[in-house]
């Protein structure tokens, strides 16, 4: 199927996954440039077919057995294709057979030079939809690249975030064992200080109350004492 004016006006390209992968404005550039010349060349072609129905119409008329009186108007109906310089031919000879020629020798031209144009049409048709795929392809290439290299940072990022995560968290975990070393050695050294206090507390409760006794004694014997001596004295008496 040929390639149209309308099938490059209304191409649409697909979007890339993650952001544009090409200049919106230089694509539609570029496709103003392709349809200009699609349609300059389609513009050329139906001349060229219209030129060509003529020197066939022309050729037919030569052919037919009414008398022609000038085939200069045959010619002059030509003169719009450029390479035709053989075109005053007919006019030097006038024989209807050397016209009827002349007008085969004018068709043929006419087709060669409308084949030429549209192999060149079709040629820089042909060049331009490569270079546009070529681009289209070079686009998508360097896209997919810069997915790749987005994707592969995002990866790196994500797993330096991790390790350093990771490290924080044994460095907390260290600090929160070391800390918790020191106030269990902390409180075992409080804890060993206030049994020794306990201890000499103790000691001193049982001392406390060994003078105490021997005190209370020692009043109680000096109170019987004295109460025997003031027995005796009152018996005495």
């Amino acid at each position: 199927m040929a390639l149209t004016p309308e099938d490059v006006v209304n191409k649409r390209f697909q979007q890339t996954k993650f952001r544009e992968g090409y200049d919106q404005d230089e694509v539609d550039d570029f496709l103003d440039e392709v349809v200009e010349e699609l349609r300059r060349l389609t513009s050329e072609n139906e001349q060229l077919r219209a030129e060509n129905e003529e020197l066939r119409a022309g050729a037919g008329a030569g052919a037919a057995p009414a008398p022609v009186a000038e085939p200069t108007p045959v010619v002059q109906e030509a003169a719009p294709v450029e390479p035709v310089a053989i075109a005053p031919a007919p006019a030097a000879v006038p024989e209807g057979g050397d016209e009827t020629e002349s007008s085969q020798s004018l068709l043929v031209l006419a087709r060669r030079l409308h084949d030429e144009h549209v192999a060149e049409g079709t040629r820089k048709r042909d060049q331009l939809v490569a270079e546009a795929e070529s681009r289209s392809s070079k686009l998508i290439q360097d896209a997919e690249n810069e997915s790749r290299r987005l994707q592969e940072e995002s990866e790196a990022r994500a797993q330096q975030i991790v390790t350093e995560a990771e490290q924080h968290a044994q460095k907390v975990v260290g600090d929160a064992e070391t800390r918790e070393r020191e106030i269990t050695t902390s409180l075992e050294t409080a804890k060993s200080k206030l049994e020794e206090r306990i201890e000499e507390l103790r000691l001193f409760e049982r001392d406390y109350r060994t003078n105490l006794r021997s005190y209370i004694e020692s009043q109680l014997n000096d109170l019987n004492a004295a109460n025997n001596e003031f027995d005796s004295a009152a018996g005495a008496q």
